[in-house]
């Protein structure tokens, strides 16, 4: 595999599409400097996936499109198409050639393709993945890429193994196992809480439940011996109901056979009362006749009685006239007169009587005709109404039952109207009441979501202090660790392999140590003292001479090697205080001692004095060849002795000094740890305070989740409540109303019948008419005719006789005058009496003959008056049989309308029965009457539900065989079910379904807590893999980078050592990667006491042991051998030849040696324009 072509299309100065076609082997880049080589390289980089605008030496990712220029316009994307071949099969893809573009929008976007279709940058950085090139990009090495490796901690050196070796790859898994067992293990502990807390709540739930389990088995019980009883009623009812119904049919008939009576009774009460009016006349007439022949029998009595008395007066007058004389006339015409007075009375009297007889009789005829037309009247309503008011006081009983059941009815249907209504209500308050809570629930949730969230932001904010802590502490104690290594190497730099390091470790009296380690130098004259020194830098300090010669002598003894000794105490050989040229300063200044030791170290410092560099050293000495001078860096001049150059290591002074410096560096490293101890401690403790403070508000947020759903499962319930109390109360208000309705119809209907039955009652308040008040009004009618008669009779008698005696008294009068005046008119008077008394004479016998035939006339009329009565008493028994048949069949049908009207109101209130155990059954059961006969009926064997203890019977037990119905055993059993549910007490009657559904949540979670723990587990194991993986992978490329390192670096450093070293042996997953170098001549291994030149070539020998131990198909290098001499360029060519025949190099350089070692050139140039040209050139041979 490698790079074919690279098209450049609006990227940076590329602002043409230019394509660069690539060979295997080494391809160089050259131009002058600003020509826009680098960007090729930022274009390799980018099409690869690189999303660091720094990485590509931009401020952000959109400096990559071509700006402008003064004479071309900005563009508005960049373009980088990479064709690489994969013929060898390195990437994963089935293609030979493989093309990988990238564009970028200025407005906005990032678009990825590989071979022409829409890719993402995880699809990119997983295809490149394998082959080494991952997202550190180490086959990319730009300029300033040495430095970075140079300042590279050593986990990140390990992350240039990493890559190379293909880990990347492995650690993106791990990483994304490691984040997805953080969320299982958030997850697990909030599960953990949970089930915790649901486990808590089950058990008194659990109880609860119990309970409600066995109340249910005792309610099934209670339910299925209710639903039993009560279908036994309802089909009791049904029969009686049946039953009323088929007596109403024979009933029917009855009435109906009545009615045929009561009509042929009525017939015959016609008949009679046909017959009755046709002998009313008849015995009116009678009576007329009987009437007329009783008056014209008391006339004639009158005229007999008038006529006797004339003719009495007229056999008496003549004895009467001869022998009265004017006088007795006169005493009788005062009788007469008084008579006469009396006559009158008696006269007045009789019309008084007749008046009072005729107003009798009037008004005995009027009662005696109106009671006689009521009396028909009344037996005519008695024949009409009778069935008439029986039916209609039937039909007002029925109604008025109706009533009363309606009215029962809508009480009933009002109580339960109101019942749900209340109930309804009291939900509807707790609704409200639960709806507040669950509204300060939400408020205070929404406090407690804003509390969550600031202690999860505080945790985060901890967190984030605690890990930088934790990555400051690492970073001092690095530090530390470093300048700990530092001050080994230095005191290892002290450690000689001579007499001095044996004397120093043999514990010799009087010998004070090395002499480096009694002087304080200021800093930066190291070099130049242990110049001055000499031998004596590397010498031991001893108390006095005898110390100094029993250390010779255990020199000599032991055989333990050459030691200079400088001895405490010497004499002090007063050195020269004059002046010093300028510029220059006595080295003894330069150098602080404990003032035992001073004179001998003056004395070995003599008068030196100290420059900073050459040239003022060699104006010092021309000027006085007297003086000698030591420079910074060493070097010492006199006018007959040089010294100088770079020597194989530091001297004793330098390493003591460095070492002085370095502990004072690693006491302040020390402290600054000891501070970031603390601080860690503090940011631990502050992480845990807010760890506690989330918890606490993340079980607050639970709680008040949990109260939420358990107040929103009651207020479901409640809500559910509230609509059925307001349906039920809905079809009780449209019930109520249809009862109404029916009511107000009946009511109407009921006054009508009432009008008319109360008219029919106030007529039959006579309604059996007696015929003695009608009989007793014709009597005393006729009475009251005879009376009249007789009256009549008596005025008529009166009148005549005061007619007659009318005029008497004057006649009298007259008389005895005239018979004083006159005998002669006596004897006329006579003569005419005669004549009136002959005349009354004939009168008389006349009215004789005439009362005897009125008297036959009379007893005839009374003969036919009687014939009449009779007939008329005839009359009045046959109507009175009549109309006492009609009366009993109208009793009968009377009678039957009761027993109907009673048959009725059993049958209504039967069917109230049957409805209102219909509504019972659906208020109490649920269940449809027709339903509930179908299934619970008392011809339905009972399936025993329970064991003798009174638990359920369950799937496992035997089956007992169905029992018959018995309602006694059926009413004991209710009574036990009654008394074991009022023994169970208060029951919840939801704890049931609420520990069922929580008990299959606390099973569900619990599931879901076993599966995180497995998820766990296996992401555990896939961590566990990857870490076992990743540290085979790694080990197997350590060591062959390792093994590389160790060749390669003798190839840059001939002469020299260098190896790689773990930081953290024992974790290989974790160590870091340091390097030890040691170049030829030099003690020193770490890199940090390297100059900046052997540095860089470290570098070099690192990645380049990477390149040739893991090998990746090709590498991009900007200018590495920039800085390298010709001896060092020669040594890295080498190294390119090498590398190059396995991998494709693409070298941006300057140096005319590395163009002469590529197969390809490219020229890079930029005019006056501002973009980028590129020119090829293929080198052969």
């Amino acid at each position: 595999m490698y790079l074919k072509s690279l098209t450049l299309k609006g990227f940076k100065s590329f602002a043409s599409a230019t394509t660069l076609a690539f060979e295997p082997g080494i391809t160089a880049i050259v131009g002058p400097n600003g020509s826009g080589k680098s960007n090729i390289v930022d274009a390799l980089a980018w099409v690869m996936g690189e999303q660091g605008a720094k990485h590509l030496r931009g401020g952000k990712m959109d400096d990559v499109i071509f700006a402008g220029t003064a004479g071309r316009p900005p563009l508005g994307r960049a373009e980088v198409t990479l064709t690489i071949d994969n013929t060898d099969g390195v990437l994963p893809i089935d293609y030979t050639e493989v093309t990988i573009s990238r564009t970028l929008f200025r407005a906005g976007g990032s678009e990825y393709a590989i071979n022409g279709h829409t890719a993402r940058l995880l699809d990119v950085q997983e295809l490149l993945s394998d082959t080494g090139m991952g997202r550190e990009m180490h086959v990319i090495v730009g300029q300033g890429q040495l430095d970075q490796i140079l300042q590279a901690t050593p986990e990140i050196r390990r992350g240039f193994i990493e890559e190379a070796a293909g880990v990347l790859k492995h650690r993106r898994r791990k990483e994304k196992a490691a984040r997805k067992l953080e969320s299982t293990r958030q997850n697990l502990e909030r599960l953990s809480d949970l089930i915790s807390e649901i486990r808590r709540q089950l058990k008194p739930l659990g109880r609860q439940a119990a309970v409600a389990r066995k109340a249910a088995v005792v309610q099934a019980e209670l339910r299925d011996a209710r639903s039993r009883l009560l279908a036994d009623d309802l089909t009791t009812a049904r029969l009686a109901l049946a039953s009323e119904q088929e007596n109403q049919a024979g009933q029917e008939k009855l009435r109906a056979d009545a009615r045929v009576r009561l009509e042929q009774a009525r017939s015959r009460e016609a008949e009679a009362e046909q017959a009755l009016t046709a002998a009313n006349p008849a015995l009116t007439a009678a009576q007329e006749r009987w009437y007329a022949a009783v008056a014209l029998r008391e006339r004639m009595a009158t005229i007999e009685s008038i006529s006797a008395e004339r003719m009495r007066h007229g056999e008496v007058a003549p004895e009467t006239r001869s022998a009265r004389d004017p006088a007795e006339l006169e005493a009788e015409a005062t009788r007469a007169r008084a008579e006469e007075a009396e006559l009158e009375a008696q006269v007045e009297a009789a019309q008084e009587s007749l008046a009072r007889a005729t107003t009798r009789r009037e008004s005995a005829e009027h009662d005696h005709e109106a009671a006689e037309t009521d009396y028909a009247a009344q037996l005519r309503a008695v024949a009409d109404r009778r069935e008439g008011l029986a039916r209609l006081s039937g039909q007002v009983g029925s109604l008025n039952s109706r009533l009363e059941a309606g009215a029962e009815e809508v009480d009933r249907l009002s109580q339960r109207r109101d019942e749900a209504l209340a109930r309804a209500t009291e939900a509807e308050q707790a609704y409200l009441a639960l709806e507040g809570r669950i509204t300060g629930l939400g408020d205070g949730e929404s406090d407690l979501d804003a509390n969550y969230e600031r202690a999860a932001h505080e945790l985060a904010a901890a967190k984030e202090t605690l890990a930088a802590g934790d990555q400051h502490r690492e970073q001092v104690e690095r530090n530390v660790a470093t300048l700990s290594a530092r001050i080994e190497a230095l005191e290892l730099g002290l450690v000689r392999a001579d007499g001095a390091a044996a004397l120093a470790g043999a514990g010799v009296p009087g010998v004070l140590g090395a002499l480096s380690g009694l002087l304080t130098v200021e800093s930066g004259w190291e070099i130049a003292v242990a110049a001055v020194l000499g031998p004596a830098a590397e010498a031991l300090a001893v108390r006095d001479p005898a110390a100094a010669r029993e250390a010779l002598e255990t020199l000599h003894r032991d055989d333990l090697g050459r030691a200079g000794l400088v001895i405490q105490g010497a004499p002090d050989a007063q050195p020269s205080s004059g002046p010093v040229p300028a510029g220059t300063r006595r080295v003894r200044d330069l150098v602080q001692v404990p003032q035992p030791m001073a004179p001998a170290v003056n004395e070995l410092l003599g008068e030196f004095l100290a420059v900073e560099d050459l040239d003022e050293a060699f104006a010092v000495v021309s000027g006085d060849p007297q003086l000698q001078v030591v420079t910074r860096r060493g070097e010492l001049l006199s006018a007959w002795f040089m010294a100088g150059g770079s020597g194989s290591g530091r001297s004793r002074i330098e390493l003591q000094a460095a070492i002085s410096s370095t502990r004072e560096e690693l006491s302040t490293a020390r402290h600054e740890a000891e501070r970031a101890h603390f601080s860690r401690q503090q940011a631990g403790e502050a992480v845990s305070a807010a760890q506690k403070k989330a918890d606490a508000a993340l079980e607050l947020l639970n709680e008040s989740d949990a109260a939420m759903s358990a107040l929103s499962e009651q207020i479901s319930h409640l809500g559910q409540a509230s609509a059925t109390a307001r349906a039920e109360a809905e079809r009780a208000t449209a019930s109520i109303d249809k009862a109404n309705s029916r009511r107000a119809a009946d009511e109407g209907e009921l006054g009508a019948l009432r009008q008319r039955l109360e008219l029919a009652r106030s007529q039959e308040e006579v309604a059996e008419p007696d015929p003695a008040r009608r009989d007793e009004l014709s009597v005393a009618a006729r009475l009251a005719r005879q009376t009249e008669m007789d009256a009549r009779l008596a005025l008529r008698t009166g009148q005549e006789r005061a007619r007659s005696l009318a005029g008497r008294a004057d006649s009298l009068s007259r008389a005895a005058a005239r018979e004083r005046q006159s005998q002669a008119e006596a004897a006329a008077r006579r003569e005419r009496v005669r004549r009136e008394a002959a005349v009354a004479g004939a009168v008389h016998e006349a009215a004789q003959w005439l009362a005897a035939r009125v008297e036959e006339l009379t007893v005839a009329a009374q003969a036919e008056r009687d014939e009449a009565e009779r007939a008329r008493s005839q009359a009045d028994a046959h109507i009175s049989a009549a109309r006492e048949e009609v009366r009993q069949r109208s009793q009968e049908i009377e009678s039957l309308v009761e027993g109907a009207h009673r048959e009725e109101l059993a049958r209504i209130e039967q069917q109230m029965r049957v409805e209102q155990l219909a509504e019972k059954a659906m208020d109490e059961l649920g269940m449809q009457a027709d339903a509930l006969v179908d299934e619970f009926g008392p011809d339905k064997p009972i399936p025993v539900l329970t064991r003798p203890d009174g638990s359920a019977l369950t799937e496992d037990d035997e089956q007992p065989d169905p029992v018959p119905f018995d309602r006694g055993e059926q009413v004991k059993r209710e009574r036990r079910a009654r008394r074991a549910l009022d023994q169970l007490g208060r029951i919840n009657p939801l704890a049931l379904e609420e520990f069922d559904a929580l008990n299959a949540r606390h099973q569900f979670l619990a599931e879901q807590f076993e599966d995180l723990k497995k998820t766990r587990k296996d992401l555990e194991d896939i961590i566990d893999e990857v870490d076992a993986r990743v540290q085979q992978v790694f080990s197997q490329a350590y060591a062959d980078i390792e093994a590389t390192f160790a060749t390669v670096f003798p190839r840059l450093f001939p002469g020299g050592e260098g190896r790689l070293v773990l930081t953290d042996p024992g974790d290989m997953l974790a160590t870091g990667v340091d390097i030890e170098a040691r170049p030829a001549g030099k003690k020193v291994k770490r890199m940090s006491l390297l100059s900046g030149g052997e540095r860089s070539l470290v570098a070099v020998a690192f990645l380049f042991s990477l390149f040739i131990a893991r090998p990746s198909p090709f590498y991009i290098l900007d200018e590495v051998e920039a800085a390298l001499d010709d001896v060092n360029l020669s040594r890295l060519l080498g190294i390119y030849e090498e590398l190059g025949k396995d991998s494709q190099l693409l070298v941006i350089t300057h140096q005319k040696r590395t163009m002469e070692k590529a197969d390809a050139l490219y020229g890079v140039t930029m005019r006056g324009d501002g973009v980028t040209k590129v020119i090829s050139q293929r080198l052969v041979g």
